[in-house]
């Protein structure tokens, strides 16, 4: 699998959980804490791959740095935001004022990566190297997944 279809298959798979998490109500919190656990592992196995992997390949690169360099700061915001939804009770409505944002940042995050990094970043790689990629990403995420899960 290559590293856009990889990274394509989270997004929609983090898409996916967001509007659930949106569908629930502050009388929902079980649900809630289930859903924005599964969110945040989601979440830090997929950055992990891109800070450690996918972004080191495209930062070197005129075409791909500075949306590479903006891409680990959005990063860095969606964390902050999730450590703060963590310290927050989940029937709070500040929690959903706060998770609106997270929800918002991450649409935006993904939104620039798809529509403006992968273009450029395929022209970087080229096939064989988006394919290079692709394998230790898949590689990295089923090791972290074992790990989180032992």
């Amino acid at each position: 699998m290559n590293a856009f279809t990889l990274l394509k298959a989270d997004h929609k798979k983090l898409a996916g959980i967001l509007e659930k998490i949106d569908a629930t109500t502050e009388r929902g919190v079980k649900t809630r804490e289930e859903l924005f656990t599964q969110l945040k592992t989601e979440l830090d196995i997929h950055t992990r791959i891109e800070e450690t992997i996918f972004y080191p390949a495209l930062e070197e690169a005129d075409e791909t740095r500075d949306i590479t360099l903006e891409a680990f700061e959005e990063h860095k915001v969606v964390k902050t935001l999730l450590g703060e939804l963590e310290s927050l009770g989940k029937d709070k409505e500040e929690w959903t004022a706060k998770f609106t944002v997270l929800k918002e940042n991450i649409e935006h995050h993904v939104e620039e990566e798809e529509g403006e990094m992968f273009p450029k970043a395929r022209k970087v790689l080229g096939e064989e190297g988006a394919e290079t990629l692709g394998t230790r990403m898949e590689q990295a995420k089923g090791d972290q997944k074992a790990a989180a899960a032992s």
